[in-house]
């Protein structure tokens, strides 16, 4: 009996990369800047996106989806820091985002009036390396409770990063983590990408995160298409 191979997961990541194509299309023509962040369970990416509302939720419009296995608790948080709609993505088990979710989460959007979307995704550097969902930008924290070579053990995360934060660092006077020796693991693996030290505690570093962010803002209207003259 002959037998035939059915390759369903690459017939899915196609299929997700021409939803994220037609997601890229939709927020570059609305002048909308747009992030994945990624990193491990419990690196603080929604604590840094609480101080980054609440410094940053009057001057941008900034709309947020998370992603969560489980729970909608990291929206519940966010949710209390902005007056916009903060969009819970439950993936019941999935281990990452992907570009129909984030499709959904456009839909109810007013994205002229939006000057950034944040995707937070689920806390994990293997699967959410692997899914386009339509950013413009890749953010990866990584933090001072991990080990330094974080980068070198999930190097695909990291490789596709368009800026890497060092997380927690108000802890290094107590803990055997290594900064320095950190950054040379993420330089091994994308020797070019910035790197932020933070801590959303201390609020070290926060304001390099902030600008970065109107950067990114400023960007994205820039190249909003202009109508052609009859």
């Amino acid at each position: 009996m002959a037998v035939r191979r059915i390759e369903v997961r690459e017939r899915v990541m196609a299929r997700n990369d021409e939803i994220a194509a037609t997601v890229r299309d939709r927020l570059a023509a609305a002048g909308v800047a747009s992030l994945n962040l990624m990193s491990s369970p419990g690196a603080g990416k929604t604590l840094l996106l609480e101080r980054t509302l609440q410094a940053l939720g009057r001057e941008l419009a900034i709309a947020i989806a998370t992603g969560d296995v489980q729970t909608e608790n990291d929206a519940v948080r966010l949710a209390r820091h902005t007056d916009r709609l903060v969009h819970a993505v439950v993936t019941n088990g999935a281990c990452h985002l992907d570009a129909l979710q984030v499709t959904s989460a456009l839909d109810q959007l007013d994205l002229p009036a939006t000057d950034l979307v944040i995707l937070e995704n689920v806390g994990n550097l293997v699967c959410p390396a692997s899914w386009d969902l339509g950013e413009q930008q890749r953010v990866v924290l990584f933090t001072t409770t991990e080990g330094e070579d974080k980068p070198v053990k999930y190097p695909k995360a990291f490789q596709r990063a368009d800026l890497v934060i060092m997380t927690k660092v108000d802890l290094l006077p107590y803990l055997p983590f290594d900064a320095d020796v950190a950054e040379r693991h993420v330089r091994e693996v994308n020797p070019t990408v910035p790197i932020l030290r933070t801590s959303a505690t201390s609020g070290e570093g926060l304001d390099a995160w902030y600008d970065w962010l109107r950067a990114r803002v400023a960007g994205a209207r820039r190249l909003v298409p202009q109508p052609t003259g009859t």
